[in-house]
């Protein structure tokens, strides 16, 4: 359990930060800039893509396919084509306003620094997984402080002194690359530009493709969404606010469990003890900042209900989903196990199509609730199979 907290810390802190700084640069400059949050959401998928690929990936492949230099190869590699792909975006960020319904004369500047600052969040992500893999949890943690500690300071106190967007952006953005590059320089350690990339897409290709799928139903599930008017906006962020923080910390379930499952040290009944614990202070925590928060956003409160209820549901359901998952895909078949979560998150994608606003909380329970029945089917179906091999 104190290694799961530990790594649930980091993410903790990283998940916090933009919450709280879009927060405060909301009260200091314009409250619609709060909406930069929900603005860049997808961008954070392709952040799991990314760090999918070239860190949980690379890692395994450490173990997997004896490459020792997998996880340094990781960095280097996913740093470079993270910087390629993100700048893009935010070069184009005119027409990415566009396309969610949402004005460029009030987001233009802070959506470029949203982007790039998930960029560098993408590249310290790289770094922490490569100390999750080598149980250097303690270092790990004080890095996430660290950066995230800056992050908010320099931001904060930058827009507190010029109220002006792009010198608070420029500002806090030199400082965080300066401290990027450090961690690179001190942590990648030596490249040997050998990376095998079909193991690292496969050894961790649900989550893989979990964040590709994510990132189109966001992209487009917000666009319908935020059509519908500025109360369905608003609601929306709410939402996002006080759930996106404990979704995300819900990936140290995943983080600890894989990297028992690759050590030959996995205890199913032990790994969902302790998820439940970590679930119940999510769902209280969510609870707790409705609370706090809802007067400051005055959503719908029928809106509003509606979203948090469900996502409350989907919490309970994903706990025994998210560790079935990662062992069927490690142990049992990456392809079906992948095969059956793409056809989660299609039916999903599809859903968020739909002519209502609340097309992506419904498309959440349906692909929920058919990868919790594909999970527990095939964790069953392994397990008996197994035990009749032990047995002869």
């Amino acid at each position: 359990m104190k290694r799961l907290l530990r790594i649930s810390f980091d993410i903790f802190i990283t998940s916090l930060t933009p919450i709280i700084s879009w927060f405060f640069i909301g009260l200091i400059i314009d409250k619609n800039l709060t909406n930069v949050f929900t603005l860049t959401y997808p961008m954070q998928c392709l952040y799991g893509v990314l760090v999918s690929i070239f860190g949980v990936g690379a890692n395994v492949s450490i173990y997997k396919d004896k490459n020792k230099n997998a996880s340094n190869n990781g960095i280097f590699y996913g740093s470079i084509i993270s910087t390629f792909i993100f700048s893009l975006i935010a070069i184009n960020a005119s027409k990415y306003i566009d396309f969610m319904n949402m004005d460029k004369s009030i987001y233009m500047t802070f959506c470029r620094y949203s982007i790039v600052q998930i960029l560098l969040q993408t590249i310290l992500e790289l770094v922490l997984t490569k100390l999750y893999y080598l149980e250097e949890n303690k270092k790990a943690n004080k890095i996430s402080i660290l950066f995230n500690l800056i992050n908010f300071t320099i931001l904060i106190l930058t827009a507190l002194i010029t109220k002006n967007q792009l010198l608070t952006s420029v500002i806090t953005l030199f400082v965080l690359v300066i401290f990027i590059l450090i961690l690179l320089f001190k942590y990648m350690g030596k490249v040997d530009f050998k990376l095998n990339l079909k193991s690292c897409l496969k050894y961790d290709s649900v989550s893989l493709a979990c964040s590709v799928l994510f990132f189109l139903i966001y992209l487009f599930g917000f666009s319908n969404s935020f059509a519908f008017g500025q109360k369905y906006v608003v609601a929306i962020t709410f939402a996002t606010l006080v759930t996106d923080l404990q979704w995300d910390i819900t990936s140290a379930i995943k983080t600890v469990a894989k990297i028992d499952i690759v050590k030959n040290k996995f205890d199913y009944t032990y790994h969902f003890k302790n998820a439940v614990k970590l679930t119940i202070i999510l769902i209280f925590s969510v609870l707790l900042m409705s609370v706090c928060l809802y007067p400051i956003y005055r959503p719908d409160l029928l809106i509003i209900s509606i979203f948090i209820l469900w996502h409350i549901i989907d919490f309970m359901i994903a706990v025994p989903t998210i560790i079935k998952m990662c062992y069927l895909e490690i142990e049992y078949s990456p392809v079906k196990t992948t095969a059956n979560n793409i056809i989660a998150f299609v039916i999903r994608t599809i859903v968020c199509f739909l002519p209502t606003p609340f097309c992506t909380i419904i498309g959440q329970m349906c692909s929920s609730i058919y990868e919790l029945l594909y999970a527990t089917i095939g964790y069953k179906k392994h397990n008996n199979i197994k035990e009749i091999g032990d047995k002869i």
